[in-house]
Order: C-alpha cells, then sequence, then structure tokens
C-alpha cells in the first residue's frame, strides 16, 4: 500500500543507501512576515556534514542538502515538539490531522508565530479606531470610520474554522463574521500548509529534474503541462503542488517571460506589446542560438558568447531560495548560460551560514559572493549595496538589450513605507534601455506601481507588457503577521516596462 510517509525500518535502509544524509540535524522554516520581509528563517541548529563519508559531493549537491533542511523536509523530534516515544520514533501529523490552533501547535515555531500575532496584530473590527493610514480600498483599515468609539485592540480570539487569531473578542468575530468568511478558508489552508511542513513526512516535491534533451520542448500553458514537460515526480495533492510552486514561482516566472515558447504574445489577450516584443525577440535570440556546430574536439571549437546576466533587485526571500531551484531556470534554456546577479540590503537574509561577507578589497570593491560552481549553465553573484550606489561605480556597465534584464519581485514601487527607496534607482533602470520585469501581490498592487512609474517618469517609459495575473504564481497563501486579514500569494501579476527608444528618421531633400 502506498503511503506519503517513510517507516522507521524503510528510513534506516534509505540512509544506508546514502540517499538521506545530514539532513535532519537542522529544520528551518520561512515563515511569511511583512510585504517587505517575506520569510523569515528560524534554525535550532547548525548543519554539519560528514566530509569523509562523501569526498567526491559536488558544491551543488552538497548545498542541495543543506536547502533541503532548509525548506523543513527533514526534521528532528526535539526541535519541531512532536511526542515521542520511549523508543525513539517520531509519530507523524497525518494528511487527516494538520489543522491546530495557532496557539496549541504541536510546533513550537508556530505557537511563537501565534504570540506575535497577538502581540502586534490589531482587531479588524469596524468599531475600532484606525491605527494606520490604509494601502488601498480593501485594506480592512478602511473600514474604520474617523469617530469610532472603541480604541485600537489586538487580536486574542482565534477563529475556530481557520485556527488563526483574527479578532480581539469572540464578539467581535461573531460580529464581523460575514466579512471573515470571505478569507477564513484561505487562512485554514495557511494554517495546514505550515503544519504540512513540520509533519516531517518526505517532500517528494522538492525532489527537482536535471537537464534534458534540446529536442523535448518544454509547455508553458500553466504549471501542470510545465511540470510534466519538465519530467518533475508526479505531484498528485494540491498540498504539494501549492508547496513546490511558493519556491519554483521565482525562475519559472522570469523564464515564462524570456522563452521564445512563452504564453505571452501580442495576440489579442496576450498582453505582451509590439515595444515588448523589440525587446523580449533581442533577447530570446541569445537564449536560444542558432547551431553552430559545437563539438568537443578540436575541430568544434567556437566562440562563446557572454553569459546573460538576470538582475534581481531588491532581493529577499528570493536570495536564499535552493540552488537547485535557481538551476531549473537555466535548465529550461538548453543552450544559454546565465548570471543571476542579486542586489540589495536584505540580499544576505536567511543566509546566515555564510557570515562573514568577503572583506571588500580593490578587486572586489563590495564584497560580493560569488557562487560560480552551481552547473555549467549557472552563475550566482550577490551583492549587499543598493543598485544605484554600484550604477554610480559603473559595476556593470555596459549594459546590452541583448544579454540583460532586470526583475523586480514585489518591488512596492507605489508603496507609501517604500517608494522613496526607488526614486533615485528608477531614472538609472531606464537608461540601460534594458526590458524591466515586475512582479506585484496583487491586481492593485501592481496598478499602483504602474501609476507611481508613470507619474515619476512621465512619458519615458515604454510599457512592453501589460499588467495581468501570472500563469507561474505561487498557488500557495501567504499570511502578512502584522495584519490576519491580510492575505497574499507570491508573484500574483507580472509586467514589464522598459526606458522609452526613439528612432531616428530621415526627412527627404526635396
Amino acid at each position: 500500500m502506498q503511503s506519503g510517509y517513510t517507516c522507521r525500518q524503510c528510513f534506516n535502509s534509505l540512509k544506508r543507501r546514502g540517499l538521506v544524509q545530514e539532513q535532519l540535524r537542522n529544520p528551518s522554516s520561512y515563515l511569511r512576515s511583512t510585504k517587505n520581509s517575506k520569510w523569515i528563517s528560524t534554525k535550532t541548529t547548525d548543519l554539519s556534514r560528514n566530509k569523509d563519508a562523501q569526498p567526491h559531493t559536488s558544491p551543488l549537491q552538497s548545498r542541495r542538502a543543506l536547502s533541503l533542511a532548509q525548506q523543513g523536509q527533514y526534521a528532528t523530534e526535539e526541535s519541531l515538539g512532536f511526542p515521542t516515544s520511549p523508543m525513539g520514533a517520531r509519530e507523524l501529523l497525518k494528511p487527516d490531522n494538520l489543522f491546530h490552533p495557532f496557539s496549541k501547535s504541536p510546533s513550537p515555531e508556530i505557537r511563537r508565530r501565534a504570540a506575535f500575532i497577538k502581540q502586534h496584530a490589531y482587531c479588524p473590527h469596524p468599531s475600532h479606531q484606525a491605527t494606520r493610514t490604509p494601502s488601498s480600498p480593501h485594506d480592512p483599515e478602511a473600514r474604520k470610520a474617523a469617530n469610532a468609539r472603541l480604541p485600537p485592540a489586538h487580536v486574542r480570539f482565534e477563529c475556530p474554522d481557520c485556527g488563526i487569531p483574527v479578532s480581539c473578542s469572540e464578539e467581535h468575530w461573531a460580529d464581523d463574521y460575514e466579512n471573515h468568511l470571505e478569507i477564513c478558508d484561505y487562512l485554514r489552508e495557511i494554517n495546514e500548509d505550515d503544519h504540512d511542513l513540520r509533519s516531517g513526512r518526505f517532500f517528494t516535491e522538492f525532489e527537482y529534474p536535471g537537464p534534458q534533451m534540446e529536442e523535448a520542448l518544454v509547455n508553458m500553458t500553466n504549471w501542470d503541462t510545465l511540470l510534466y514537460t519538465r519530467q518533475f515526480t508526479a505531484i498528485n495533492e494540491e498540498r504539494s503542488m501549492r508547496q513546490a510552486t511558493r519556491l519554483l514561482t521565482y525562475p519559472v516566472t522570469i523564464g515564462s517571460v524570456l522563452h521564445e515558447l512563452s504564453p505571452y504574445n501580442i495576440r489579442r489577450g496576450g498582453r505582451l506589446t509590439p515595444e515588448g516584443l523589440k525587446s523580449l525577440s533581442a533577447l530570446r535570440y541569445t537564449l536560444h542560438p542558432p547551431r553552430s556546430g559545437a563539438g568537443l574536439d578540436i575541430k568544434g571549437l567556437r566562440p562563446n558568447p557572454p553569459p546573460n546576466r538576470v538582475f534581481i533587485l531588491g532581493a529577499r526571500a528570493e536570495s536564499s531560495l535552493p540552488r537547485e531551484v535557481w538551476v531549473q531556470l537555466a535548465y529550461m534554456f538548453a543552450r544559454a548560460t546565465f548570471h543571476v546577479i542579486l542586489i540589495g540590503p536584505e540580499s544576505m537574509a536567511n543566509r546566515d551560514s555564510e557570515f562573514p561577507l568577503p572583506e571588500r578589497t580593490p578587486g572586489n570593491p563590495f564584497g560580493a559572493i560569488i557562487e560560480d560552481r552551481l552547473s555549467g549553465q549557472l552563475k550566482i553573484s550577490t551583492f549587499v549595496e543598493y543598485y544605484h550606489t554600484l550604477h554610480k561605480a559603473n559595476t556593470f556597465y555596459p549594459y546590452d538589450p541583448y544579454f540583460d534584464c532586470f526583475v523586480l519581485f514585489h518591488p512596492g514601487l507605489g508603496h507609501p513605507a517604500s517608494s522613496h527607496e526607488w526614486e533615485e534607482t528608477l531614472p538609472q533602470l531606464l537608461e540601460t534601455k534594458v526590458p524591466i520585469i515586475c512582479t506585484g501581490y496583487t491586481e492593485w498592487d501592481m496598478e499602483r506601481d504602474r501609476r507611481w512609474v508613470e507619474e515619476k517618469v512621465g512619458g519615458e517609459v515604454d510599457i512592453l507588457m501589460e499588467p495581468g495575473e501570472n500563469r507561474f504564481r505561487s498557488l500557495r497563501w501567504d499570511l502578512n503577521d502584522l495584519d490576519p486579514s491580510d492575505i497574499s500569494c507570491g508573484n500574483w501579476g507580472v509586467w514589464a516596462f522598459r526606458g522609452k527608444r526613439y528612432e531616428t528618421t530621415r526627412k527627404e531633400n526635396e
């Protein structure tokens, strides 16, 4: 009988075969906190590696063993708070036992998260006074009247249906139940997904395929066709699909826009503009180069083009993604190479094991961290610095529309709390004349960013792709711990723009 769990005897057998190594030492999870800092990593112990037992392990495999443990694929009984038997056998959370109120969760991490929510989140009932300026018309704070009589109150009552603190009292929860009902099912889904990450089961959805033959084309219609044509292990459960897409959404979103088989085109409803077709056609020419007759012998030597540079600005959670997740971007393009450059003051978030940073020297003036042994097609560099500082120093000059593009994951260009950080950077991005791919949490978030860009630069911008829903968004919903009524999913929407180009025309002499 098939099962999603591994018994103790089979577990020991797998361990002896080397398939399960040192990943039981360091469980870690990514918890969604705020819009500006997506996940918080809570580490318990350091992961130790037996170098004598694995003398020929590649850097990618070593990093992969660490990253799988950080995803929570393997966890110890003590760190997760699961009851153990006298023999040390672990009692797992079964698929029908994943729902637990946050404050009574078997996981200490989730109980600490519940305490954080109760300490910082406020009751959304309209009878309370507002605690901040609403960020959108859909913000629960917008329902609170200016003459509300009750002072702000922290959430204390956990909804019995979703298990998350959402109101200050049972009375306010019952009175505002109609509004809460709109998101209650999603909150319960978040609850069960978080407990699933700590259930101790074996996560087959975190096993990623390697490169495939160039003739095997990738179908980018949706998540199902992509995973099937990329030869992923079959994912038959919706919860497993949500866990997998939460990580894969970052590289696949980039690939879905740049690939020659992209679902975005200039047909009606395809969202791509004529200017977008021009810019992306230049990138696709280098990402899908014609065959040159190159081979492994002397006669097959050919000059190789430089790697395609993907600048990810304001990198946060995507910087700490397992490196085998980023390698999936390179595997989508059989004969192209990539240099992913992570830039931002938070680009080292959740990467505590890599501290201290390299010393700043004349050869490495910004203390960049270089990872160039991930695969033959991918190299990753991390700069803990603002982009406008690097731009002024001409660190990446010159820029080439055939080889470069910028990516902004949830930048908050128009958000009142973060827009000032982009005012100096935006004109510099437009000067490069290369595509800028931008994602957003919601449709309102994207439209706000677009309006802010148009207001700041006027007509000096070309829209390459109209804002709309991302076909490869994360299927898992995330909770804002500072406001339980605020839920979103990563990379819900995507759009693109570029600095305006002017074509020179000659007037015939009469």
